[in-house]
């Protein structure tokens, strides 16, 4: 993903506003400016709420086209769906990944991004449960009979899951830990991917900084992230940590399992 010459085309999944540009932001502009195709689908928070604005906001400093909106509930907050929307963490499966497959069907990426799963750092439930759907969707929509009013099969090339290494935390970790957050961070030898995505940190901290609300808030990362300085803070946005999950069967062997 570093560097890229032949512009792959992003899709990032992620639980909710802000997440895209906290975990990723640096990445879809990259891309972006690589002229890739890129775009965000968001799974909490619906279209009548502040955070759907100010995502759609974000979206456009990172250039990653309007919001899509899968219109569940954050599980922590009901005013995430003002019409009473259902929570995330209580969809039924098979119907939230339903309506993503149809965003990849109809987006064709090349790189689908999401959360790890472990919740990310904090463990958020909605991170975990946007993780699983993520990766059944990836693999649901390259099988034709398989929510076949979704749109024409497509298989993406990779999929991402963004995360947080325990050497490649940082100050990132003293900082939730000084809110009372957990810090769940993964094994370095998880982390297949790192990129300094400090080009492109201003355009980053701009789309984070669209999440208007969550800067206001003192717990937020946003919010939290405003009140460095910004020395500290660029040190911390300038760098994405990712893991490859395989799609592709492994080449050889086609007779047996091989670890």
């Amino acid at each position: 993903m570093t560097q890229p010459t032949a512009a792959p085309s992003l899709l990032g999944v992620w639980a909710h506003p802000d997440d895209e540009s906290l975990l990723a932001g640096g990445v879809l502009a990259q891309h972006a400016a690589a002229g890739a195709r890129t775009a965000v689908v968001t799974a909490t928070w619906t279209a009548d709420t502040h955070r759907a604005l100010e995502l759609a906001d974000a979206l456009k400093v990172l250039g990653a086209g309007p919001p899509r909106l899968l219109g569940y509930a954050d599980a922590r907050n009901p005013a995430s769906a003002p019409g009473g929307a259902m929570r995330l963490v209580d969809a039924p499966l098979d119907e939230a990944v339903g309506r993503l497959v149809a965003h990849i069907r109809e987006l064709q990426p090349d790189i689908v991004l999401g959360h790890d799963a472990t919740g990310q750092l904090t463990g958020h439930p909605d991170h975990k449960r946007a993780h699983q759907i993520t990766l059944l969707a990836v693999e649901a929509a390259s099988l034709p009979h398989l929510y076949p009013d979704a749109g024409e099969p497509w298989q993406p090339s990779a999929l991402y899951a963004a995360t947080h290494s325990e050497s490649g935390v940082g100050r990132l970790g003293p900082l939730l830990q000084s809110v009372g957050k957990t810090v769940l961070a993964v094994p370095d030898a998880y982390v297949t991917t790192t990129i300094d995505v400090s080009p492109w940190a201003a355009a980053k901290w701009e789309a984070i900084c669209a999440h208007r609300s969550e800067v206001a808030r003192p717990r937020p990362l946003p919010g939290l992230l405003a009140r460095l300085p910004e020395p500290e803070r660029n040190e911390i946005i300038s760098t994405e940590q990712f893991t490859r999950l395989t799609l592709s069967p492994a080449p050889g062997a086609p007779h047996e399992l091989i670890a």
